[in-house]
């Protein structure tokens, strides 16, 4: 039975490819390398999710800067990929290290038994010993089925391969509360237990070669908390320090590595242990299909649904959603398609949805109705569906199993007393 844990290690384009120069950074990849190495014959089980393609095709093409016909971007995807996965291979090689490359869109994920496949497929490999290495497909990929990011890629990778720990590695060493090369009294934090409560600035971001930043990584360390996931943010060019930091928070309760800032710093100094910060998944995280509903899928409209029927259907309720509750709907969907669920208000003297005040969005659903069809039902009551549209096909607009709420999302509403 395996003992260790599933690691991810996410590597952004700037770690892998110059900014300037294009070339890449061999010394970089080489310390990664020998860190996964090392760590798959420590027992654990190791993922890479890596970006860098594009980059390499730029150089490869001796193109300065990234075109903006979306054909050649996908052609110089093509192009660098093939590279990158060989320079990978190359170093892997002196360590006999057999590796595997998958590359992936939302599209690759868009049924649930997709999903599953692709979880399989991962899980497989990592029983045979081998290093995948995740990559978006930016050959095929265009707008409505792109990731948008290697981080959500990862955070996504990380829960289909079931991981204990997502490292988002970046060229800082940990979360600040500014940008520390440009403010001299930005913070560290090193401890995160809740998104609400977390207060930075991280308007500067992102590089040249790559599309993330640090915005995007606290999307992706969110989308790992409410998984059950535990992210950390750490320096890249020491990649050596990832088994150390595991080893560290394996040691250490939550309530003593969230004290005070010095209190912290304390500890991190006489455990020899680097800066980073760690984002504590949520101890009840939501299962895989709900994460693939609220995270796999890119919407195709909203159903706006009024207070009444919100209660009944987040959790500790968990009812199916019913026509009655439903005030509005927008977008162009089919049955079975993703929609967001939007909390808004009825007006007190008409009964039909206030549009003067905002909406809350709180969750996913895959509908039983088209688009149309949920306009036609909306406000009635299940046994009039038939009468109205001609059959029956479900007394839900979404059964309970096709809904899914982040837990974040439910408990501060809940708090909020909604």
């Amino acid at each position: 039975m395996h003992k260790g844990f599933t690691i991810v290690l996410k590597i952004g384009t700037s770690s892998l490819v110059d900014e300037v120069t294009r070339e890449p950074l061999l010394s970089n990849m080489s310390l990664i390398v020998e860190t996964a190495v090392k760590l798959r014959r420590a027992g654990h089980r190791i993922v890479l999710v890596s970006s860098g393609a594009i980059a390499v095709g730029l150089k490869r093409m001796g193109m300065a800067v990234k075109p903006k016909r979306l054909a050649q971007v996908q052609a110089l995807a093509a192009i660098g990929q093939g590279r990158l996965i060989g320079l990978y291979d190359d170093l892997f090689r002196q360590f006999a290290q057999p590796i595997a490359q998958i590359l992936i869109t939302r599209n690759d994920i868009v049924d649930y038994t997709q999903f599953r496949n692709a979880q399989s497929t991962i899980e497989s490999l990592l029983d045979m010993g081998v290093i995948p290495i995740v990559n978006e497909n930016d050959t095929l990929s265009v707008a409505e089925i792109k990731f948008g990011d290697n981080d959500t890629l990862s955070a996504i990778t990380a829960v289909m391969a079931n991981a204990d720990y997502l490292f988002l590695m970046t060229d800082v060493d940990c979360l600040y509360t500014d940008n520390p090369r440009t403010n001299p009294d930005a913070k560290p934090i090193l401890c995160v237990g809740s998104m609400d409560e977390l207060e930075v600035d991280t308007s500067s971001g992102g590089s040249d070669v790559g599309t993330g930043g640090m915005t995007t990584k606290l999307i992706a360390a969110e989308l790992c908390m409410d998984s059950g996931v535990t992210a950390i943010i750490m320096k890249l060019s020491q990649p050596a320090n990832v088994l150390p930091i595991v080893e560290y928070i394996q040691s250490i309760s939550n309530a003593k590595a969230t004290g005070e800032l010095a209190s912290q710093l304390a500890q991190l100094s006489l455990n020899k242990v680097p800066l980073h910060t760690r984002f504590i998944a949520e101890p009840r995280p939501i299962n895989n299909k709900k994460f693939w509903l609220l995270h796999g899928l890119k919407t195709k409209g909203s159903l706006i649904i009024d207070q009444g029927a919100y209660k009944a259907i987040i959790p500790p309720n968990r009812a199916g959603l019913l026509p009655a509750g439903i005030i509005g709907v927008e977008g162009s969907f089919h049955e079975s398609e993703p929609v967001k669920l939007m909390l808004g208000h009825r007006d007190p003297e008409t009964g039909l949805w206030d549009k003067t005040k905002e909406t809350l969005e709180f969750g996913r659903a895959r509908v039983n109705y088209k688009a149309m069809e949920i306009q036609m039902i909306m406000g009635k009551h299940s046994w009039e569906i038939e009468g109205i549209l001609g059959y029956h096909d479900s007394e839900y607009v979404a059964h309970r199993d096709n809904l899914a709420f982040p837990p974040s999302e439910v408990r501060a509403e809940a708090k909020a007393g909604v």
